[in-house]
């Protein structure tokens, strides 16, 4: 698949870094430039990008930046994606950490991916948010083994959810279905299933166990 990465940090480095060595054609931007790049490109074979040139024809679009700078990402962002794109976000709001406070998830109760949707006016696949990064490289495992991880994913497109599902299985992990993303609370920073880095029935078990109230340190 052609594949559009935006933000090259820890967890959007090593998604390219497993992508391209999956077949996958990976564009990859950041906020400084595709000249910041070249490392991670000649490393991978991802070609770097604008942010607007990453989701260009593209069949997936991870969005994986600070929350706080998703306003900043390009308007029309996704206008010129392939049909049916599927926009998986990664993002986490970390008021007190990074973020500052968004009135709209603190007054509103929006989830973070409700808020993150409204700002690029496109649906969302909430995944990886609660992953380590450095799992996505050596955590992988053949299905049906016993210490394979699982990935909750949350998103109200369900056709959009069954195309990341089947990425993330590719990707070598398993994946429960978190429900819509008003209900991706229970993924959010602070609740049980965030870290937790284990197999279905303990990811079931804890997005169960998630309580709506936000933790004090997630608060502004």
């Amino acid at each position: 698949m052609k594949i559009g990465i935006i933000g090259a940090g820890n967890i959007g480095g090593n998604l390219t870094r497993r992508l391209t060595a999956l077949g996958h054609d990976v564009s990859v931007a950041n906020s400084r430039g595709p000249h910041t790049l070249t490392a991670l490109a000649e490393e991978t074979g991802a070609t770097p990008v604008t942010a607007r040139d990453a989701a260009r024809g593209a069949e997936v679009v991870v969005i994986t930046v600070p929350v706080k700078a998703v306003p900043d990402l390009p308007s029309g962002l996704l206008d010129g994606a392939a049909e049916g794109v599927a926009v998986i976000d990664t993002g986490n709001y970390y008021p007190q950490q990074r973020d500052g406070r968004i009135a709209a998830i603190e007054d509103e109760g929006l989830t973070e991916s409700r808020w993150t949707e409204r700002q690029i006016g496109h649906p969302v696949i909430k995944a990886f948010n609660g992953t380590y990064a450095q799992d996505i490289l050596e955590r992988p495992r053949p299905a049906g083994a016993p210490d394979r991880m699982a990935l909750p994913v949350a998103g109200d497109d369900a056709s959009a959810k069954a195309k990341v599902r089947a990425l993330i299985d590719e990707l070598g992990f398993d994946t429960v279905d978190a429900g819509g993303i008003d209900d991706s609370w229970r993924q959010q920073p602070g609740t049980p299933v965030y870290g937790l880095g284990a197999g279905v029935a303990e990811v079931t078990k804890a997005l169960e166990q998630a309580s709506p109230e936000r933790p004090a340190e997630f608060r502004a």
